[in-house]
C-alpha cells in the first residue's frame, strides 16, 4: 500500500526485502481511494495526473508554555507548524521562525535560594556514575561549553558533562544575565528581558546614567622588610566593578578579609587554588596564571565592607586597584528625598525594516536632582507599564536565502552537492515571502557544485567464481581478486589495497549428494576347458563415482566373479600322446582318478594324462 514511499520485492528465497527507497516515478500503485494510480513525488496519485505544487504556510502560534523557572528569570516558548497548508507536490517549506521564546518569572529568587545550575547538578547525586555515587557541584572552568551541564565530583579531582544542555533559563555564567536556550547562550538585558537592549551603567544601575557612584583608583607599592600580611585598600559596602591586580609576576599573594579579620582568600599563610569565591553576596574570581600577574575581580555590589591584603614574601612591585563606590546623598533640610518612576526616551528601533519595536523603559529617579537610581527606591505597586510602538514597518529589500549544502553524492572521484537558494523578502518580524530570482539584485549564489574531487583509493575487484569442484558432495569454488584503480582502468600490486578488506577468494559449495559406490565388472575371460565343461573368470570391483576403490558396496548384490562354461569338443581323437597332459598340473587330478571322475568330459580334459587309459 505504500509502494510510492518504500518499495518491497520478493527474493528468490521467497523473502520480502527492501532497500528503504521509494518506487520509481510512474510506478503503478493503488490505495483505498485510488483504484489505478501512479507514483508521483512519493505519493500515489490518479494515473496520468500531475498534482500542482502547494507551498507550505505557517499555522497559528501555540499558547505560551510553562515557564522554565519559578524565579530568577526563566523562559517560556510557543511553536507553530508549517501545516496551513502543509507543503505538497514539491511545494516549498515555510520560511521563518518555528519557535519563539519570551522571558517569564523575572523577579529575583528569595535570599538564600539554591543556585539553579547547582540544583541541576545535585539532581544527579542519586544516579550512579560508573558504578559509584557522588555529590555533584557545578563546574564552569575553562574549556567547557557555558550551556552544557558540567558537574564536579565533590572531593574528587574530576568533572564530567552530565547533560549536553542545561534547563532553559539557566545563566550562561555567574557574571552575566545572559541565559541558555536550547543549549545556546542568548542575550538578556539588565531588565531580565530576553533580547532587551537595556544596559547597566558603571554603577550597575539598569538604564542608569552613571551618576550614583564614583570611581576609586589607586596604586599600592609599600613593602615590609620581613614579609607578612599588609593592608592594601578597604572596599566599602555596595562597591561594584572591583579589580585588583599585581603589576608584575611575583611570589606575593593577594588576600581578602572581612572587617572582623575573617579571611576569605589566602588567609593564615595558606594559599588557595585559583577559582571562583562567593564572598559578600557576589562572585570573586581569583586568577593566578603561570606567566601573568595575579588578579582578583568581582562585579558586585558587595554586601559588607572588605579589606584587600597582600601576603609579602619578596619586594612588592606594586598593586593597582579600582572600584566604583556608591555616592551617599542626602536631601535638602531634614526631609527625606522623594523618588518617582519616569519614562526614558524612545529606544532605537529593534529592526531597520519589516517591523521593529521601540520601547520607553521605566526607571526610578530622584526628585531633587533627577538622577537615576536603583528600582527598589521607587514604589513597585505604582510602576507604570513600559511603552512600546512599532517602527520601520516597510518590507526589507529582497535578499538571497542560502540553505546548507547537502551531503556529497560521492565520497571521492568527484560527486555533486546542492543547496536551496531562494530570493526572499522579509515583510514582517516573523514573516517572509519568496520572490522570483530577478528581484534580487546581487549575483545569484550557485545551487550545485562538484565535491570530493580527489581520486578514490585502489579497490578490490573480484572476478567470477569458478565452477564447484568436485561435481558432487562438499567442495570449493575459487575466483581471482584484483587490486584496481577506482575507474577499473589500472591494475596495481595487491599491496596497494587494504588486505583486511579483500573479498574471499575461496568459498565452500556443493552440487548435491554424490552417487553411492557400485560394483563394476570386467569382461569374462576364456573358458578354462578346450573341450566340454570348464570355468571362466572376470574382475569384480567396488568403485566410487570417481573410479577409486571403495569398501562400501553391499555384498548382497555383488556379481559373481566365476561361472561355468562349455567348449565344443573336436570329434577327432587325440593321437599325439605328448599333447595329453594335466592342465596346469592341477593338484586334484589324483582324486579325479580315485573317485572315478575321468568319465566326465570336464575332468578328462583337465586331467588328461592322469585319466589316460582309464
Amino acid at each position: 500500500m505504500e509502494v510510492c514511499r518504500e518499495l518491497w520485492c520478493l527474493s528468490k528465497s521467497n523473502r520480502c526485502v527492501t532497500n528503504s527507497i521509494p518506487a520509481a516515478e510512474g510506478t503503478l500503485c493503488q490505495t483505498g481511494s485510488i483504484e489505478k494510480g501512479w507514483c508521483y513525488q512519493g505519493e500515489c496519485v490518479p494515473f496520468g495526473t500531475w498534482p500542482q505544487s502547494i507551498d507550505g504556510g505557517w499555522g497559528p502560534w501555540s499558547i505560551w508554555g510553562e515557564c522554565s523557572r519559578t524565579c530568577g528569570g526563566g523562559v517560556s516558548s510557543s511553536v507553530r507548524h508549517c501545516d496551513s497548508p502543509a507543503p505538497s507536490g514539491g511545494g516549498k517549506y515555510c520560511l521563518g521562525e518555528r519557535k519563539r521564546y519570551r522571558s517569564c518569572n523575572t523577579d529575583p529568587c528569595p535570599f538564600g535560594a539554591r543556585d539553579f545550575r547547582e540544583k541541576q547538578c545535585a539532581d544527579f547525586d542519586n544516579m550512579p556514575f560508573r558504578g559509584k555515587y557522588y555529590n555533584w557541584k557545578p563546574y564552569t572552568g575553562g574549556g567547557v561549553k557555558p550551556c552544557a551541564l558540567n558537574c564536579l565530583a565533590e572531593g574528587y579531582n574530576f568533572y564530567t558533562e552530565r547533560a549536553p544542555a542545561v534547563i532553559d533559563g539557566t545563566q550562561c555564567n555567574a557574571d552575566s544575565l545572559d541565559i541558555c536556550i536550547n543549549g545556546e547562550c542568548k542575550h538578556v538585558g539588565c531588565d531580565n528581558i530576553l533580547g532587551s537592549d537595556a544596559k547597566e551603567d558603571r554603577c550597575r544601575v539598569c538604564g542608569g546614567d552613571g551618576s550614583t557612584c564614583e570611581a576609586i583608583e589607586g596604586f599600592f607599592n609599600d613593602t615590609l622588610p620581613r614579609g607578612g600580611y599588609m593592608e592594601v585598600v578597604q572596599i566599602p559596602k555596595g562597591s561594584v566593578h572591583i579589580e585588583i591586580k599585581e603589576v608584575a609576576v611575583s611570589k606575593n599573594y593577594i588576600a581578602l578579609k572581612s572587617e572582623d579579620d575573617d579571611y576569605y582568600i589566602n588567609g593564615a599563610w595558606t594559599i588557595d587554588w585559583p577559582r571562583k569565591f562567593d564572598v559578600a553576596g557576589t562572585a570573586f574570581h581569583y586568577k593566578r596564571p603561570a606567566d601573568e600577574p595575579e588578579s582578583l575581580e568581582a562585579l558586585g555590589p558587595i554586601s559588607e565592607n572588605l579589606i584587600v591584603m597582600i601576603l609579602l614574601q619578596e619586594q612588592n612591585l606594586g598593586i593597582r586597584y579600582k572600584f566604583n563606590v556608591p555616592i551617599s546623598r542626602t536631601g535638602s533640610g531634614d526631609n527625606e528625598v522623594g523618588f518617582t518612576w519616569n519614562h526614558l526616551p524612545w529606544s532605537e528601533c529593534s529592526a531597520t525594516c519589516a517591523g521593529g519595536v521601540q520601547k520607553q523603559e521605566i526607571v526610578c529617579k530622584r526628585l531633587d536632582d533627577g538622577s537615576i537610581v536603583q528600582n527598589n527606591y521607587c514604589d513597585p505597586d505604582s510602576k507604570p507599564p513600559e511603552n512600546q510602538r512599532a517602527c520601520n514597518t516597510e518590507p526589507c529589500p529582497p535578499e538571497w536565502f542560502i540553505g546548507d549544502w547537502s551531503e556529497c553524492s560521492k565520497t571521492c572521484d568527484g560527486g555533486m552537492r546542492s543547496r536551496t537558494v531562494l530570493c526572499i523578502r522579509k515583510i514582517g518580524p516573523s514573516e517572509e515571502e519568496t520572490l522570483d530570482s530577478s528581484h534580487c539584485l546581487t549575483h545569484q549564489p550557485i545551487e550545485k557544485e562538484s565535491c570530493n574531487n580527489q581520486s578514490c583509493p585502489p579497490q578490490w575487484v573480484p572476478l567470477d567464481w569458478s565452477e564447484c569442484t568436485p561435481k558432487c558432495g562438499p567442495g570449493f569454488k575459487h575466483r581471482i581478486v584484483l587490486c584496481k584503480s577506482s575507474d577499473l582502468s589500472k591494475t596495481f600490486p595487491v599491496a596497494h589495497c587494504q588486505e583486511e578488506n579483500k573479498p574471499p577468494v575461496r568459498m565452500r559449495c556443493s552440487l548435491g549428494r554424490c552417487p553411492p559406490p557400485r560394483w563394476v565388472t570386467g569382461d569374462w575371460g576364456q573358458c578354462s576347458a578346450q573341450c566340454g565343461l570348464g570355468q571362466q573368470m572376470r574382475t569384480v570391483q567396488c568403485l566410487s563415482y570417481t573410479g577409486q576403490a571403495s569398501s562400501d558396496c553391499p555384498d548382497t548384490v555383488r556379481p559373481p566373479s566365476m561361472q561355468q562354461c562349455e567348449s565344443k569338443c573336436d570329434s577327432t581323437p587325440i593321437s599325439n600322446t605328448e599333447e595329453c597332459k594335466d592342465v596346469n598340473k592341477v593338484a586334484y587330478c589324483p582324486l579325479v582318478l580315485k573317485f572315478k571322475f575321468c568319465s566326465r568330459a570336464y575332468f578328462r580334459q583337465m586331467c588328461c594324462k592322469t585319466c589316460q587309459g582309464h
